[in-house]
């Protein structure tokens, strides 16, 4: 029997020291029928060049200028034929075994349309890292968190969240995900450029019924904020415009109605917390975001492609606020939030 192709799709942009440092580990991957390629966005430096003479094996796509994340998988995979991708960023330390598994869950059940391993911090390996941990939760008011990881609390992994479950949205860090599910629903948002794109993409996929699943047997180590750092005034625009347009495009209307305001309330909570830290360059950004969505919505805004009319069940929903548990109830890990181990 003939394993289904994996294609190994690594979006890179000026990250030569990322693909020299963890590149080789990729290499080592054990799953036979895989296909490791370099989408480049137009890099500035020698990325394609150290490639090309280093890793003669990786298959190399150049875009014509930098796409961003969405656009650049998006036109990148339209030339990839795969059963599987893997969108795996460049900054991501992977296991040998780290692709068996994965398949294995998602050949054996059919319902997954997307995957994500566990993913530890590469500075830190008993740690579980910001961007995916143990598999993404979403809030009521649309704030994302994972088991493992609630706003800037990483718990440490001892093995509390070992077994393979649904969840909400898986990283875009070390994304598993069926082709012909990646292309049913369009691929990723263009629009979003950068972050938010994938839990989108996860939101549009439950939504059409397809599953999204956390796979603990398979592990790998991410560096984290390797193209825009943490309080970068560009990534902290595209979370808070790309959250508000998520929101629009998923919800049912009678809860956008209510739930978007409310959303917008607590933002201008956390612009107002900017202030207050010394930080006015952020609170601007906030604003500045904001006017952004309402351009989107007036101008630019478009149906999401599998509309939620059947009221399919949303795994990993938290019914409540993170928010309130979070900072008001001192509840600061996964499972005292939830009040049980999921």
């Amino acid at each position: 029997m003939v394993s289904p192709k994996v294609a190994i799709v690594i979006l890179n942009w000026n990250g030569r020291k990322y693909l020299e440092a963890f590149l080789p580990f990729v290499l080592q991957t054990t799953y036979a029928n895989k296909e490791v390629i370099l989408a480049d966005n137009a890099s500035t430096d020698d990325s394609i060049d150290f490639v090309k003479i280093n890793f003669p094996d990786v298959s190399i796509i150049s875009l014509e200028k930098n796409l961003g994340f969405a656009s650049g998988y998006n036109a990148a995979l339209k030339l990839v034929e795969a059963d599987y991708y893997v969108l795996l960023n460049s900054d991501v330390e992977v296991s040998p075994d780290w692709v068996e598994p994965v398949i294995e869950w998602m050949e054996t059940d059919k319902s997954i349309g997307a995957a994500q391993p566990k993913i530890l911090s590469y500075a830190d390996r008993g740690l579980f890292e910001y961007a995916g941990a143990a598999g993404g939760w979403m809030d009521n008011f649309g704030y994302p968190f994972a088991r493992g990881r609630v706003f800037e609390t990483c718990e440490k992994d001892l093995g509390q969240y070992d077994d393979a479950a649904p969840v909400f949205w898986a990283s875009g860090a070390a994304l598993f995900v069926r082709a012909k599910v990646y292309h049913q629903l369009q691929g990723l948002d263009a629009y979003f450029f950068a972050h938010m794109e994938e839990i989108d993409f996860c939101w549009r996929a439950q939504l059409a019924g397809h599953r999204i699943f956390f796979c603990p047997q398979s592990v790998v180590y991410h560096v984290g904020a390797g193209t825009l750092q943490k309080e970068s005034k560009r990534k902290l625009f595209l979370n808070f415009r790309n959250n508000l347009i998520m929101l629009y495009k998923n919800l049912p209307l009678a809860q956008s109605l209510w739930k978007i305001p409310f959303r917008l309330l607590l933002d201008l909570v956390s612009a107002f917390k900017f202030l207050v830290d010394g930080k006015p360059a952020l609170t601007i950004t906030v604003f500045k975001s904001h006017l952004a969505f309402f351009y989107w919505a007036l101008f630019k805004k478009r149906v999401s492609v599998f509309p939620n009319a059947k009221g399919q069940k949303l795994m990993g929903w938290y019914s409540q606020s993170i928010v309130w548990k979070y900072f008001v109830s001192g509840k600061k890990t996964f499972t005292e939030i939830i009040g049980r181990k999921i």
